[in-house]
């Protein structure tokens, strides 16, 4: 029992110690932790106060800089106002200074005018006087010459008229004959001069065109790609463009012949793009002709556009800017049709100019006057009247369609721009060297036989080439047979020769070509 108690004292005690030691220790770690806790506490705020103390003097010297700066912004604005503001004084005391010696001359002017005044009334009144006085004595006259001739002034005026009036209708007779006489003879002269001054003024090259072009090679090496195995190259490009081509001695340069200016032009730049392609074979021949075709098309209205602003002729419409870009690929008797317009227009603007016309209008008048001549259909009608209606269709002055309509004397003349119009063609047309007549009839025979080939049925295209003497005539391969293409050919010969006259002998070659297309896909 004693154990047991000593036990349970024992536990007491040193549960009662071990809870004073705890508490004590407890109470050492809490004060050192807090101690801990101030110390962090302090080093934070001292750091705090640091940076607050950083903060503050950056955003000090950030505010005098900009006060600095808003200062000098604000003196470099307030001298630039104050010397404005003295500027305009000096302006303000120097207009002063004007209108005060202005002031001072009007008043000086004034007193001169005051003392010009008082004299010129001094003077009137002596005039009035001295008029007071010739009347009394003109009345002192007439009536002394009254007596003397026993008429009075009346009746003597009315003599004095009428004696006047005969004389002068004698003479008014005698000087407008002289007047009339002297026009007859001057109108004529003073025609010629204006004309030759027009001429003189213009300055137009003439070269006559020919069928044929020269297409230069860089090396003879490349006339046996043209040709291709067997000729087959050359026949394409012949087939697809129409025009002949001709292939001989002549170094470094192939001959490029046709009548008609567009195909030729066509087989040139098709030439040059094979060449420097390098690829030459029939189907890149045939795709090449496509193209180029197409881009005439687009060259024709760039020609258009280029002359027209070369003349200074504005507003034309788009179609009748395509038809003068065709005239660049026509001629008239051997003449370029483009250049023989350019210069009709020119001679026309100046012609009218030295009689007092309008200029512009007439040189739109002699730019368009032959618009007719390249209408896309044929047509029975003159060129003249084509041009007319063309023209009265796109909206054009009735002055210029009438100029056109007029110019060869198939309607009659309304405006004075017409017949400025007919003799600025005539005079563009008479140079020496400017037309031939030969060439026109040549190409309308050759256009003439490739019309007859293509009224017969079946034909889809057809060339004259060789001068005339030879007709390629291109068949639709699934309409013609063989045996109708023989036929055929010797028909268009048999017509040839019954409705055409013709030099020696024309060879008619009708091809016909088959061709299947299918595309893998």
């Amino acid at each position: 029992m004693t154990d047991l108690l000593y036990i349970i004292i024992t536990g007491a005690v040193s549960l009662v110690l071990g809870i004073v030691i705890g508490r004590l220790v407890f109470s050492r770690v809490h004060k050192a932790e807090e101690a801990k806790a101030k110390e962090s506490a302090a080093l934070i705020i001292k750091e705090a106060r640091v940076n607050a103390e950083e903060i503050k003097r950056t955003k000090i010297l950030e505010a005098k800089e900009k006060f600095l700066k808003l200062k000098s912004e604000f003196e470099e604005e307030a001298n630039r106002k104050k010397n404005q503001i003295i500027a305009n004084e000096n302006k303000l005391r120097q207009r002063e200074q004007n209108l005060s010696k202005q002031y001072e001359q009007a008043k000086r002017k004034e007193a001169e005018n005051d003392q010009l005044k008082e004299k010129l009334t001094i003077q009137l009144e002596n005039l009035n006087r001295k008029k007071q006085e010739m009347d009394k004595f003109n009345e002192q006259k007439v009536t002394i010459l009254e007596k003397i001739s026993n008429l009075t002034a009346e009746e003597a005026r009315e003599q004095l008229i009428e004696t006047l009036t005969s004389e002068a209708r004698t003479k008014a007779s005698a000087q407008i004959k002289d007047i009339v006489e002297e026009a007859r003879l001057t109108a004529t002269k003073q025609a010629k001069k204006i004309v030759v001054e027009t001429i003189q003024r213009t300055a137009t090259e003439h070269a006559i065109e020919n069928c044929v072009s020269i297409f230069n090679l860089d090396s003879d090496e490349l006339k046996g790609k043209i040709i291709g195995r067997e000729g087959r190259n050359i026949r394409a490009l012949e087939a697809a463009t129409g025009i002949e081509i001709i292939v001989d001695d002549t170094p470094e340069a192939i001959i490029i012949s046709g009548f008609d200016p567009v195909r030729r032009e066509i087989a040139r730049l098709s030439l040059h793009r094979l060449v420097k392609d390098g690829r030459i074979h029939p189907a890149r021949i045939e795709e090449i002709v496509a193209k180029t075709r197409k881009n005439i098309q687009e060259e024709i209205i760039e020609i258009g556009e280029r002359t027209a602003i070369d003349l200074g002729i504005h507003g034309l419409h788009p179609e009748l800017v395509k038809m003068v870009g065709r005239m660049r690929f026509r001629s008239s008797y051997g003449q370029n049709l483009l250049q023989h317009s350019r210069e009709v227009a020119n001679l026309c603007a100046i012609m009218a100019a030295e009689l007092g016309l309008n200029p512009k209008q007439a040189k739109r008048a002699g730019l368009l006057h032959d618009i007719g001549k390249v209408w896309p259909e044929e047509s029975e009608q003159p060129h003249a009247i084509l041009g007319m209606e063309m023209a009265q269709k796109y909206k054009e002055h009735p002055n210029i369609c009438n100029a056109i309509g007029a110019h060869h004397d198939e309607i009659e003349m309304t405006t004075l721009i017409s017949p400025i119009v007919q003799a600025c063609d005539a005079i563009s047309g008479a140079r020496p060297g400017a037309r031939r007549e030969v060439m026109e009839s040549y190409i309308k025979r050759l256009k003439d036989l490739e019309n007859l080939a293509l009224e017969f049925d079946g034909v889809e295209k057809c060339y004259a080439i060789q001068a005339g003497r030879e007709l390629r005539v291109m068949v639709d391969a699934e309409s013609v047979t063989d045996e109708k293409a023989g036929q055929l050919s010797f028909d268009i010969s048999q017509k040839i020769e019954t409705d055409m006259q013709y030099p020696g002998q024309i060879k008619v070659t009708v091809i016909r070509e088959m061709r299947s297309v299918n595309y893998a896909k």
